[in-house]
């Protein structure tokens, strides 16, 4: 049956439906031998040829979800042309092609997903899906009730406004050496986003941590250390977008038994 390549592209576990796009468009997809350009473009993996890279993608046997807690000084991708470590690099034994999805700052640490579920990775990654991140900053001096007002309401960056944020001053700023943290919940996913709203009000971040991605947090898992996810916290991750309904879920998940 045929399906968007994007589509094939991440069912395989290549890279989520957002990268695959990216792919077609720098003309490293192929199908039967001919360079697809075209995001509209379909195949029949059961029958046409699809590569990627000159490598054949194939379906995925088993799908897998790794939570890791990511350290500062690692990319958010399976490879840097600057040769810089990446987070692949910290998941040793782990054998399947997984991707990570999202993104997190070099200088950033926190939780991040891996897998090779392109569907989960579209869930969480869509801004309509409306998947909530949660980001414990520490800022330069100690933002007022107006700062924290505008950040909540949204920012201009880049000619766009942020959605709606959720944002809490946590402690006293003053009691360490004049940096206070912020706690900011957003369901956008735009390049340093937290680091640049920070940066609109005046109060530059010094280190981002996050510590929570939907309904998935972790106080326990130590930073450079990773481990699967449970059947149940799939299905609520699965859950936890927007669109997504129980019946939905419930379906995917008897698919998949």
């Amino acid at each position: 049956m045929q399906a968007r390549l994007q589509k094939l592209i991440s069912a395989a576990g290549v890279a989520s439906r957002r990268a695959a796009e990216q792919l077609i468009r720098d003309g490293r997809v192929s199908v039967n031998g001919q360079t697809v350009r075209e995001l509209g473009s379909k195949a029949d993996p059961e029958v046409d040829e699809i590569r990627v890279d000159e490598r054949r993608i194939k379906p995925v046997q088993r799908l897998r979800y790794y939570l890791l807690n990511k350290p500062t000084g690692y990319v958010t991708t399976r490879s840097d042309p600057e040769r810089r470590p990446t987070v692949l690099d910290l998941l040793k034994g782990v054998r399947e092609y997984v991707y990570p999805v999202g993104r997190l700052d070099y200088d950033s640490e926190g939780l991040l997903i891996l897998t090779n579920d392109g569907d989960l990775a579209a869930t969480l990654t869509h801004p309509s899906h409306e998947v909530e991140r949660v980001y414990e900053a520490k800022v330069l001096g100690t933002p007022d009730d107006r700062d924290l007002e505008r950040l909540a309401r949204g920012v201009v960056l880049g000619g766009r406004r942020t959605a709606p944020a959720k944002v809490e001053l946590v402690g006293d700023g003053r009691r360490e050496s004049e940096l206070a943290k912020l706690r900011v919940t957003i369901h956008e996913g735009r390049t340093r986003q937290v680091r640049k709203m920070c940066d609109a009000i005046g109060h530059p971040v010094r280190t981002l941590r996050r510590v929570r991605i939907g309904p998935l947090t972790d106080d326990k898992l130590r930073l450079g250390a990773y481990r699967e996810l449970t059947p149940a916290e799939v299905v609520r991750l699965k859950a936890s977008g927007k669109n997504a309904s129980p019946q939905r879920t419930q379906r995917k998940k008897r698919a998949g038994s």
